[in-house]
């Protein structure tokens, strides 16, 4: 499978934690391609307007509006490549580490996310393996999962509606049924800053800290 990293290619920090997650994918073998984020600087909103993504779920309190749709964006322009690839892809945010082997695609039906929960309550996987997503009622944090083209152009569909809201909570099971998830996980969120949470958001991060910066 190919697989990406979302990369804020002008912040020096998030090259940096791209290139340990890719560092860390090349010993399982998988190697990871950068794809550059969408900013706020670059035009989230009007961007937003051409691809039909409603603004209004990205107004909430724990994070910052513009950086939130963002973040949504630059996952969104990973599902549109997946279609046009036509073949399953791995998705990772910068701050994702790989730490054991990835799931091929023939263990998945539609979307599955691989990575270990990074904030807030969860609940741990009762079997080992694929299963219907089980550690919240979204992913955990969107920071890695792995995706075929049916399932993109379900969330490119569902993301002209009202639904769109930050990437975690809009891949939900409630939305779509179908979302399984990997157990034990095979890739962790390392973060020690954040480009889309505010300080009320940051304090749920499993890896915050009094040092933990907005960025």
């Amino acid at each position: 499978m190919k697989a990406f990293v979302i990369t804020m290619i002008e912040n020096s920090k998030s090259v940096k934690v791209a290139e340990r997650c890719i560092a860390s994918a090349k010993k399982f073998g998988i190697d990871v391609e950068v794809h550059s984020a969408m900013t706020p600087e670059k035009g989230a909103i009007a961007e937003a307007n051409i691809k039909e993504v409603p603004l209004g779920g990205f107004k909430e309190d724990y994070s910052r509006f513009e950086n939130c749709l963002s973040a949504f964006l630059s996952h969104l322009s990973l599902w549109e490549k997946c279609v046009k690839l036509n073949e399953p892809i791995i998705i990772f945010e910068h701050d994702a580490v790989v730490v054991n082997d990835i799931p091929s695609s023939s263990q998945y039906n539609m979307l599955m996310n691989i990575g270990k929960p990074s904030y807030g309550m969860y609940n741990t996987g009762n079997t080992i393996g694929t299963n219907l997503l089980f550690s919240k009622k979204y992913l955990p944090g969107a920071h890695a999962y792995t995706l075929k083209p049916a399932a993109a152009n379900e969330l490119i569909r569902s993301s002209k509606t009202g639904k769109a809201r930050p990437t975690d909570i809009f891949i939900n099971k409630i939305y779509f049924p179908w979302i399984q998830e990997y157990y034990p996980w095979p890739v962790e969120a390392r973060d020690s800053f954040t480009t889309i949470q505010n300080e009320r958001g940051i304090v749920a991060k499993h890896n915050y800290t009094p040092i933990y910066e907005i960025i």
